[in-house]
Order: C-alpha cells, then structure tokens, then sequence
C-alpha cells in the first residue's frame, strides 16, 4: 500500500495498480503505484458515432450529456432523451437518443471528429468553421449575484480535498461547482480538463434546467474552450488554479462571464467582469 492508499483506504475506481520501480532516498525500489484509467469513449447519436474522446471512465451520463451541450449537439436538455453505457473489447461506447431536428444539425457538421485529452479543438477543419464554432449564447448571464473573494479560494480548498482520484494518481485534473460561499455541491474529475468541465456541465443540467446561484472552479489554466464550455453553460463565473489564455480573455469578456486565474496561496487575477466580485 502506498502513501496515497493509506490516505484514501481502497483503492479508488477507474485506477490500475502496477508493476513500477521508485527511485527513492537514494535508492531503487522495486514495487507498484497505482495509475489513472484512460480509455475510449465513443459517443454516438441515434445510432451514428460522432466522437471518440479519450477519458476516465467515471460519470459517463454526465460527461455525454455535458459534451453534448456544450458542443451544441443539441441546445437544451430536454432534446436528449435517453443515454446507455456500453463497455466493449475495444473501450466504451456512450448511445444518446437525441431530437431529430438536433441529430439533423449534427448531420450537417462533420461526420466524427477525434479528440485527445489534451486539445480542445481536434478535428477543426478550418479557420472559417474555428469561427462558426466559437459562437457564445445570445445572452450573456445576468451579472446579479456578487461574490466574496474568500468564497474562490474556499471553493479550490474544498475541491482539492475532493480530489480522491487525483490523490491515488497524481494523474487528473477536476471541475467544481460551488455555491455563492464557496461550499462545494459538485465535483467530478477527469484525465482530460475539458472531460472534467463536461461532466460538471452534465451533472447540472441533469439535476436542472438552469445551474444553481454560483461558479465554477477548475485544477487547470483557463483556456479559450474552458471558458467557452462555461459560457454555453449559462455560468457567471469561472475560476482557475492557473492561468487564462489571452483568447480565453477576450471571449470572456465577451460572454459576460468572470474570469479569475491564478486562484492560490491566498491570490487571484480578475481579468474579466470584475462587477462580480465583492470589493
């Protein structure tokens, strides 16, 4: 049993113990270490697969639907009407029922695209169809609810302590939705920072139709489709461990959302709607 076992008791799901040497105190040890799953996931509309995604397999209904909002497959929950998980061989095959005008749109788009954990934008043929598909939502989330500063760094605390994967296997990254004082109501993580976004994505909207009074907060830098999963969202604010991209910005400010980076150790940078965050 190693450090993180003897922390976390059993071992947790998607992990796989095996056979590593440590290098440690000045000399090798022969033992195991237990490692993050990472496996294929298809994603397939009314029967057509549209996506192969690299993930953790953890929270799979969440994390279809959430991708399958935030790429606007379909724009409201309501058009999905049923999703199954199917392990195969070869990985894991994610079936959705959607709407038949929303799979006609679909249809339109490219026939299947491959992503990997660490790009967002895999597959994007152009730049005109880069422009088509960073599109944001008519209107903007209304600026109403304010925030104290200690609620982000409360939220991050609260989220690292959550991490349970994370701690096993040092391997994967969370997304976190916190309430207006911080207090965490939902935590769901990934191999991919943009898998973890989606499945906090999901996990709201299967729970409403709108996301409950408060933000987001995520183990990763803020980059232009993490901001734009969140805009699509409907979320007022978006706070990272690390930094923003200068894209991620701009479409930040575009969307009405706040974007803070940098949130540790006691610090953060606002660098868009500021109105948001108490004085």
């Amino acid at each position: 049993m190693n450090a993180a076992e003897a922390f976390l008791g059993a071992a947790p799901e998607a992990t796989q113990r095996l056979a590593a040497s440590r290098w440690e105190a000045g000399r090798m040890c022969e033992g195991s270490e237990l490692v993050a799953e990472e496996v294929p996931v298809a994603l397939a509309y009314n029967g057509i697969t549209h996506a192969v995604m690299l993930a953790s397999p953890l929270d799979l209904e969440d994390f279809a639907l959430g991708f399958t909002l935030s790429e606007r497959i379909v724009r409201q929950r309501r058009d999905v009407y049923d999703i199954e998980v199917e392990e195969t061989a070869r990985g894991i095959v994610v079936s959705l029922r959607i709407a038949a005008g929303a799979m006609a749109r679909m249809k339109g788009a490219r026939a299947a695209r491959t992503g990997k954990t660490g790009c967002g934008l895999c597959g994007v043929e152009s730049l005109e169809y880069f422009e088509r598909e960073a599109c944001l939502p008519e209107a903007p989330p209304a600026p109403a609810a304010r925030f104290d500063p200690a609620a982000l760094h409360r939220a991050m605390a609260a989220m690292a302590a959550r991490q349970q994967l994370h701690h096993a296997t040092g391997a994967v990254h969370a997304a976190a939705w916190a309430d207006p004082e911080g207090r965490l109501d939902c935590v769901r993580e990934d191999v991919g920072r943009h898998n973890a976004l989606d499945k906090l994505v999901g996990s709201l909207a299967r729970a409403g139709a709108e996301p409950p009074p408060g933000f987001a907060v995520v183990t990763s830098r803020a980059s232009f489709e993490m901001v734009q999963k969140a805009a699509r969202a409907g979320f007022g604010m978006l706070a990272a461990i690390s930094a923003p991209t200068a894209l991620a910005v701009r479409m930040a400010e575009e969307a009405g959302l706040t974007l803070a980076g940098f949130v540790r150790g006691g610090r953060h940078v606002v660098y868009s709607h500021p109105e948001r965050m108490l004085a």
